[in-house]
């Protein structure tokens, strides 16, 4: 899957007392719909891993967004 990432974007994923926060700039949101739309035309099963080693910033947790059925 190829996912086009817009210039300067900021995306950081936390979890605290069982809530998980997405937190996004325009840029990061913008990519996030490319992820979203990519996945949904992937075949079931077809995931993404991210995390601060792989596009979210530092001290993120990581997420795995996953298409389903």
């Amino acid at each position: 899957m190829h996912i086009e990432w817009e210039r300067n974007f900021s995306i950081k994923v936390g979890v605290r007392d069982g809530e998980v926060t997405l937190s996004a700039n325009r840029e990061g949101l913008l990519s996030l719909a490319r992820i979203f739309s990519a996945l949904a035309e992937e075949t079931p099963g077809g995931h993404i891993h991210l995390d601060e080693y792989n596009s979210l910033e530092e001290g993120s947790a990581e997420l795995i967004v996953e298409r389903l059925e």
